[in-house]
């Protein structure tokens, strides 16, 4: 059986001003919307549906931007999602 975990992550950053990862996470995010991945989008994660309410520009942390650029609305709160998580609903 395959479950599917959300997992709320409180927020942080490092005081590194790496501009590597800003550029990594504008990719991310570019190509997320080329993918089709916009603002109000109808998205499932696993079996949970949900909706595209904005981008994780976030550059530091376990879920940054650069793996993890859209945020998804689902019933059970927020999720930073990447690509391969989310499928059309």
């Amino acid at each position: 059986m395959h479950t599917n975990l959300l997992v709320l992550v409180e927020g942080g950053r490092t005081d590194s001003h790496d501009g590597h990862w800003h550029g990594c996470v504008e990719q991310a995010v570019d190509g997320a919307i080329r993918a089709g991945f916009r603002i109000g989008r109808r998205v499932r994660i696993g079996r949970v549906p949900g909706a595209i309410v904005g981008y994780n520009i976030g550059r530091f942390g376990r879920f940054s931007g650069a793996s993890y650029p859209l945020l998804v609305k689902t019933e059970f709160g927020l999720a930073k999602c990447s690509l391969r998580e989310v499928t059309a609903a």
